[in-house]
């Protein structure tokens, strides 16, 4: 038996030589007793070997194909070979040759296609890269050989379906949700930025002097963030008769005058609630205030329960219970704004007295139609005469009064209640005609020749 080949040499047999560069080979590569080893000739296999580090495929099949063509190499020269017949005949040599080379043939066409199916790409998965080797034909197939399960909100490029070529790169961001409540306006957006400047920077939002509820360089989870901001604006204070403009992005308005320099005290307020968010470019004016109180007291009407009495003449009325005006204390806020003085307004109303309802008897009788001895009487020229035929008339002393100038005394001597001035014309004739039988013309000096 000859001795296994070192690394570099080449198998010799009856059919050619075989190339093994690595040298771990035993006595079973042996295919029959005429074998022998022998180191390949240079021209073999140029390149190949040890020394320059060529082992791949196609180096054997090269090794193969020079050996087959060269033919049977010489034995190498050995101390110890043993002699070996002759082999009978070429039948047997041509029957190992054929499946031998059909296997190298085979292994030549498979890896041709084995690496032009194979593309090293670069993959880049929210900013972190790496390089790998695929046979996927497009982007879909990368991401699913790699598990990566995109969703409606992430973000991949190329595009989806896009084929794939070596030397490409594929970036995948995953979207995040952003609750950001934004100059006092809440928003709920998506991001594919994985920090919050890098957000802030994609939705456009000026930070330079904004107020940010998390560091700039404050990382966004998959799970997503919740952020504040309050962008720089500029804001107008009117105040004391000074206008002053800062930049500020202060949350509420009170604030924002404060940042003004400017402060508010008992009272005071401002044009907009104190509380509300101040918007850019918008004026605000202090209103400095004084408060007080003021107390009035008012009259309260007393009502009047008239009850009809048959016993009385119609159009007669007496007072039975005379009324009396209540009164009420009422209390207003009072206030001046800017040295204006403003409409009081009512904070509460107190009975200090109650109104007394006044009652009073209303006659129901109907008087006579007429009186004996008096109805011929031309009583409409003493009318006139005396009051101008009103029967409201009064005397400028207030003594008479009526259609035929009554005093109290000789009206209520004749029925009346009252003052006559006070009831109906018609009751008004009748007492006078009443007078008249009693009297004669003499109650009526100087109009009485006029009956």
């Amino acid at each position: 038996m000859t001795a296994p080949p070192r690394s570099g040499q080449a198998y010799a047999s009856g059919i050619g030589v075989q190339a093994f560069p690595y040298g771990r080979w035993s006595d079973a590569c042996r295919t029959g007793p005429g074998d022998t080893w022998a180191d390949p000739p240079a021209a073999a296999a140029p390149g190949f070997g040890p020394a320059s580090g060529e082992h791949t495929q196609a180096a054997y099949d090269r090794a193969a194909a020079t050996t087959l063509d060269a033919g049977p190499l010489e034995p190498a020269p050995s101390r110890r070979a043993p002699r070996r017949r002759p082999v009978q005949g070429g039948a047997e040599p041509l029957r190992r040759l054929v499946p031998k080379a059909l296997v190298v043939a085979f292994l030549a066409g498979g890896t041709s296609a084995f690496v032009s199916a194979d593309k090293a790409v670069t993959l880049s998965v929210d900013g972190r890269s790496r390089t790998l080797h695929t046979f996927a034909g497009d982007v879909d197939e990368l991401l699913e050989d790699e598990g990566l399960d995109l969703g409606a909100h992430d973000v991949v490029a190329p595009g989806r379906g896009a084929e794939l070529d070596s030397g490409d790169e594929v970036v995948v961001r995953y979207g995040r949700p952003l609750r950001i409540t934004l100059d006092g306006i809440w928003h709920q957006v998506w991001t594919t930025a994985d920090t919050v400047e890098g957000a802030l920077r994609e939705l456009g939002v000026r930070v330079d002097g904004a107020y940010l509820s998390v560091p700039r360089s404050q990382r966004i989870a998959r799970s997503g963030l919740t952020l504040d901001v309050r962008t720089e604006r500029t804001v107008t204070v009117m105040a004391d008769g000074r206008e002053r403009t800062v930049r500020t992005n202060a949350a509420t308005v009170r604030e924002a005058v404060r940042a003004a320099g400017i402060t508010l005290r008992g009272h005071d307020t401002t044009s907009v609630p104190p509380d509300s968010f101040p918007r850019d470019g918008q004026t605000l004016t202090v209103l400095r205030i004084t408060a007080g109180q003021e107390v009035r007291e008012e009259p309260v009407a007393y009502e009047v329960r008239r009850i009809e009495d048959a016993t009385l003449d119609r159009g007669t009325v007496e007072v039975v219970r005379p009324g009396r005006s209540g009164a009420r204390r009422l209390t207003y806020a009072v206030r001046t704004v800017n040295g204006v003085r403003e409409r009081p307004r009512l904070l509460r109303s107190e009975t200090v007295r109650e109104p007394r309802t006044e009652q009073i008897r209303v006659g129901t009788r109907t008087l006579p139609a007429s009186v004996q001895g008096a109805d011929g009487l031309n009583w409409g020229a003493l009318a006139a005469c005396e009051s101008g035929g009103r029967p409201d008339a009064t005397d400028p002393s207030g003594t008479y009064g009526g259609l035929y100038q009554f005093d109290t005394q000789t009206w209520q001597s004749l029925g009346g209640t009252g003052r006559p001035q006070d009831a109906p014309a018609a009751e008004q004739t009748y007492r006078a005609k009443k007078l008249y039988i009693q009297r004669g013309s003499s109650p009526w000096p100087h109009c009485g020749s006029r009956l």
